[in-house]
């Protein structure tokens, strides 16, 4: 449905820039903006590529492990049941870890592993358990401590100092989860 919404939005402002008279500026535009998307992606290419490498240094060089073990004792307070399966809390453990690291390709298939792993211990099949929406909420609200994705776009449009988004990054993003954690220990005393 939302294919078919997009198509006609873009129709319509296509006519409406036809029959105003807007044409050339229309397909300007167009090129303008396929540009600077191009040129954008580009820039960013090679920083992604450094800000992956930096990541892996840090999960070779036990960084990433270290994390880990810091996380699993606070986790195994607010996962009732996922806490005392350690190949859940594990999947877990592992997801937040590289979420937090900026590793988010990498983070995708401990998601899934996770909410496999929670699943098989969840004792109403195909209903999202507690520690389910939990996760769920956690790992869209990951605290960042290094946000390479806006850090590369920041220096793909030029900015001076790419890497001062980092500590406002990490209190927005912790006050989110912080604010996830407590919405959903509040809903599960009443749902």
């Amino acid at each position: 449905m939302i294919n078919y919404i997009w198509f006609f939005m873009i129709l319509i402002g296509v006519i409406f820039g036809i029959f105003t008279g807007q044409g050339q500026a229309l397909s300007e535009g167009i090129v303008g903006a396929a540009t600077s998307t191009v040129e954008l992606i580009f820039g960013m290419i090679g920083l992604m590529c450094m800000w992956c490498g930096v990541m892996k240094i840090a999960e070779k060089s036990g960084l990433m492990d270290k994390l880990a073990n810091v996380l699993k004792p606070f986790l195994k307070l607010i996962f009732k049941d996922a806490a005392k399966d350690s190949k859940a809390l594990g999947a877990i453990v592992m997801n937040l870890t590289a979420n937090m690291m900026g590793l988010s390709n990498a983070a995708t298939p401990f998601g899934i592993k996770a909410m496999e792993e929670m699943d098989r211990i969840n004792p109403k099949k195909g209903e999202a358990s507690d520690d389910m929406i939990l996760f769920l909420v956690l790992n869209a609200a990951c605290i960042q401590l290094v946000p390479s994705t806006v850090i590369s776009l920041r220096a793909a449009q030029g900015s001076n100092a790419p890497g001062i988004i980092i500590i406002p990054a990490m209190i927005a993003t912790g006050i989110a989860a912080l604010v996830g954690i407590v919405a959903c220990k509040v809903m599960e005393r009443h749902f």
